[in-house]
């Protein structure tokens, strides 16, 4: 009778470790086959409507080939700066993961997961070519950056460390018009992540300039609903086997390679489990 309760626990303990470990998220994917992707539209060169009315770039490649290594069907999503988190948040999930340009940051942590690093930027200031003389000018100016991302907060403090305890920062609804607002000369710097000032000041070339050196560090993860450690791990083997096999090089030089539109050197490798 001993043996038998001894035999019938652990049979329990394996079943609800299985049932644990599995999560929701990873079994309805592996279910339906499809994964939902949030993803931006506006986010050059990340996510965006090219001239053929296609929506390509870096993110959209690498959530492409993360839904075909796991066997499903890609759907895309549109999300932004306001819906890439709640958008991962609901019960059940409107996506299954979100890449968008998505620096991880604690804060972010307590609302949702990230898997490992997948691309490393820093933010910087675009301006007119030849307006800012120092980046000491900057304190003074009229800057725009992006609402519910942390590169308004960052400018904020970076221009108060320049000497301006109130600076003139506002916060714009997305990349189009943040940059729009610069075109105009209703602010006379934008800031937010390099790569994005870089694909941004491409549509019209020769006239803008990055400023200074990068005033933060941004690592990019991909937006994963909490507490699935399964779904968590799929994404983050599958990333690190896009990186061994020479996948993510091929990718990046596409998009941010010495040929691209958007030369941008890779700085860093992502994180390899043995």
């Amino acid at each position: 009778m001993r043996v038998l309760k001894i035999t019938a626990m652990a049979a329990l303990l394996v079943l609800a470790a299985s049932v644990a470990f599995a999560g929701p998220t990873y079994d309805r994917v592996m279910s339906t086959k499809v994964v939902k992707a949030g993803l931006s539209n506006q986010g050059i060169p990340f996510g965006f409507i090219n001239d053929k009315n296609e929506w390509v770039g870096f993110d959209v490649d690498m959530a492409a080939e993360i839904a075909k290594r796991l066997g499903c069907k890609l759907e895309k999503v549109v999300v932004n700066n306001n819906t890439r988190i709640s958008f991962v948040q609901t019960n059940p999930p409107k996506v299954d993961m979100v890449l968008s340009n998505m620096t991880h940051k604690r804060v972010r942590d307590e609302k949702i997961d990230f898997s490992i690093t997948y691309f490393f930027d820093g933010q910087k200031f675009l301006a007119r070519k030849g307006t800012v003389k120092d980046v000491a000018d900057l304190a003074n100016m009229k800057i725009g950056s992006m609402q519910g991302t942390t590169s308004i907060v960052n400018a904020k403090a970076y221009l108060q460390e320049l000497g301006n305890p109130n600076p003139q920062v506002t916060g714009y609804d997305g990349e189009v018009a943040m940059f729009e607002a610069l075109n105009s000369g209703r602010v006379q710097a934008i800031s937010t992540d390099s790569t994005l000032l870089l694909g941004y000041a491409a549509k019209v070339p020769g006239k803008y300039e990055l400023v200074g050196d990068f005033i933060s560090d941004e690592p990019y993860g991909i937006g994963l609903p909490q507490d699935d450690s399964a779904w968590r791990d799929a994404i983050n083997f599958t990333l690190q086997d896009i990186w061994k096999d020479g996948t993510y090089k091929k990718i990046y030089d596409k998009w941010f390679g010495p040929d691209s539109d958007y030369p941008f050197p890779l700085t860093s490798k992502i994180e390899m489990w043995p």
